[in-house]
Parts: C-alpha cells; sequence; structure tokens
C-alpha cells in the first residue's frame, strides 16, 4: 500500500520554523494508522538531519502544487494533482533515506515534544 505523508506535516514545520508555506491538508487524505512516536532522545542527529532536508523538500513541493489544487475546479483533477504531489514528497523522503513512517513519527514527535523542536530548530539554522 502506498504511504503518504500525514497533513500534520505543516503543522510541525511551522513549529520549527522551517516553512511558513501552505500545505496539503486542504484535501482530505486517507491517514495511515498513526505511528508511534519516539521520545525525542531516541532520534539521533543524523535522522533529524536528513528530516530537516527532507522537511525543507516537502515544503517546495507542497508550496508549488497548493494552487494546482485550489486552482482546478474538477475533483478528478485535483485528485491526480494531489497523488502527484503525495508521489514527489514520498520521493524526497525517501531520497534522503528515511521512509514515511519515520519521517511522520518525527513530525507527530514535534507536535507534543518542545525539546525536539528545540533540538530541530538548531539543526535547520
Amino acid at each position: 500500500m502506498h504511504k503518504r505523508i500525514t497533513t500534520a506535516i505543516t503543522t510541525g514545520l511551522l513549529a520549527i520554523g522551517i516553512t511558513s508555506g501552505a500545505a496539503m491538508a486542504q484535501q482530505p487524505a486517507a491517514q495511515p494508522a498513526a505511528p508511534t512516536a519516539a521520545p525525542a532522545s531516541s532520534y539521533s542527529d543524523a535522522q533529524l538531519e536528513r528530516f530537516v532536508s527532507a522537511s525543507e523538500k516537502v515544503a517546495m513541493i507542497s508550496q508549488e502544487y497548493t494552487p494546482k489544487l485550489q486552482a482546478s475546479q474538477d475533483e478528478t483533477a485535483q485528485k491526480k494533482i494531489f497523488e502527484e504531489a503525495d508521489q514527489k514528497m514520498v520521493k524526497a523522503v525517501h531520497d534522503e533515506g528515511l521512509t514515511v513512517d519515520q519521517f511522520n513519527g518525527i513530525n507527530q514527535s514535534l507536535q507534543q515534544d518542545p525539546n525536539l523542536v528545540k533540538r530541530v530548530q538548531e539543526i535547520a539554522k
């Protein structure tokens, strides 16, 4: 089954100050089972560096595709645009050496752990 980048990503990105772009959250997405969020201390700096890099790429893809989604009036076309964007986001995450579950898990942890947010902010500088 094809994994999707969770729509909660924008919240995590904004929390760490990586982007101010819009998210794909406007479109309903099939949500995978929520990955178990690991404590901040269980993420290595290398994992967080890959997450930051992947997040920046995902944000750029989101910024590119959000206007296309908003401009499309046709549900079929919107679905195609969303799927294309999602595939690019998944590829960006994989290209950074993370699985979608790892990426989404770190993102979920960011929403729950202020210490992890601080660590990621330092890496993102």
